[in-house]
């Protein structure tokens, strides 16, 4: 008697969130690249708080591996950590934003 017994491999990150420096009121955009779909518990964070998709966060994911947030018209206050998390997996980048300063 042959038993066979097949798992899932675990999903891995295979490519991770990447520091973005960007100016006031411009766009910011994260991109997280799983091995595979069906990863559950997916959530975006900004410096703890946990992300929701509106006007000005967008959260989307491609055929369930490409994971994007995009934050739009950002301010020098959202500078800080942003983490991507889906179940066990994590990864995190800095967001510098940028102020313009005119010079007379």
């Amino acid at each position: 008697l042959l038993l066979c017994c097949c798992t899932e491999e675990a999903a891995v990150i295979v490519a991770g969130l990447k520091d973005t420096d960007v100016f006031v009121g411009e766009s910011a955009t994260f991109t997280c690249e799983l091995s595979h779909p069906g990863v559950k518990n997916v959530q975006w964070w900004l410096d703890g708080s946990p992300l929701h998709n509106n006007f000005v966060t967008e959260i989307s994911e491609q055929d369930g591996i490409i994971h994007t947030l995009t934050l739009n018209d950002v301010a020098c206050h959202d500078s800080g950590t942003v983490t991507f998390r889906a179940g066990s997996l994590i990864s995190s980048a800095k967001l510098l934003v940028k102020g313009i300063w005119l010079l007379e």
